[in-house]
């Protein structure tokens, strides 16, 4: 054994001497009370007296107290050195669902798909990748919705991901109350790890929180924010085919997405079409890594049930002692 949790219990020790030496020896002055096998009672009692003020005791009761101290204290053993992982981080997911995302600017597969499709499928792929993070989910369009709380089940997120629909949230853009909301739900998380990445393709238009307020709140609270501005530079459909728009770039406020994203310690990044999306959630994972090696611990392995037991087998062995010689 290379430790006990409880050294001070091996002090009890010596208290079977102490009794022996301290307590006074049995004295009867005669029989109150006269049955067939007094005698019996008589050699018990004799027996008795005779343990504890000088006669012998049996060597395997002796060893049975030794034992059972040593069992009281507890001893333990360190096993095998062992390097858990750090935990991971604690991560809002913040989706846009107002009209705009139903936009068919996006490619994927080679097939032209809206935005909302384009993000739930680079969302997904992102999710696979955080394995020891908890992630949390919520949309926003007019309101701010928490789907699905921060969790280590990373598939009943991605199943919340894809009943999401355009205009689930309301028509709108509520970016500020969107960061609100993740602020709130991150605040009883350790400082080190909040995290949310709002991906937006439009302007703030709804919500009762200014998205500038709402960066001073996630600053307070020490939340980084990645913000992520998706989308193309804007298109009208004539007979099938995309016509560019002029100053279509502008219908997504990046320099608001900007200043939130430095005014919390995050990133903002400029997704024009699913490959650059895809390269910035891989960008974000080495902003954000998931897992590094702990430091080493050896953990401490309980042995009191194996001298616990001998105590008991000695025990029966000086019962049975007697009868055996008898």
């Amino acid at each position: 054994m290379d430790l006990f949790a409880w050294p001070w219990l091996l002090l009890a020790l010596p208290l079977p001497l102490l009794a022996r030496w301290l307590l006074p020896a049995s004295r009867t002055s005669g029989a109150a009370l006269r049955v067939p096998y007094g005698a019996r009672f008589d050699a018990i009692a004799q027996v008795g007296g005779r343990a504890l003020r000088g006669g012998r005791v049996h060597p395997l009761l002796v060893l049975a107290w030794i034992l059972l101290c040593i069992a009281a204290a507890r001893p333990q053993q360190l096993g095998e050195a062992v390097q858990p992982p750090q935990v991971g981080r604690d991560l809002m997911l913040a989706l846009d669902l107002s009209g705009s995302m139903a936009e068919p600017d996006m490619e994927l597969g080679g097939r032209p798909v809206d935005r909302l499709t384009a993000a739930k499928a680079v969302l997904a792929d992102f999710l696979d990748r955080r394995a020891g993070d908890r992630v949390g989910l919520l949309v926003f369009g007019r309101r701010a919705y928490a789907l699905t709380p921060l969790t280590l089940d990373r598939d009943s997120v991605r199943e919340q991901l894809g009943d999401s629909v355009v205009g689930l949230a309301g028509q709108e853009t509520a970016i500020g109350d969107a960061i609100g909301l993740a602020v709130k739900r991150l605040r009883t998380q350790p400082a080190e790890q909040r995290v949310v990445i709002l991906l937006t393709d439009g302007v703030n238009t709804a919500g009762t929180l200014d998205p500038a307020k709402a960066a001073e709140l996630a600053r307070g609270e020490h939340v980084r924010v990645h913000t992520v501005a998706f989308g193309g530079e804007g298109s009208l459909s004539l007979f099938g085919f995309k016509l560019p728009m002029p100053g279509g770039g502008d219908e997504i406020d990046e320099t608001s997405l900007h200043a939130i994203a430095k005014q919390t310690g995050g990133r903002f990044f400029r997704a024009r079409d699913t490959g650059e999306l895809a390269g910035i959630y891989a960008e974000i994972d080495r902003l954000e890594p998931v897992r590094r090696p702990g430091q080493a611990v050896r953990p401490r392995l309980e042995r009191y049930a194996w001298p616990l037991g001998a105590a008991l087998l000695c025990a029966l062995l000086a019962l049975a002692w007697p009868r055996r010689r008898a």
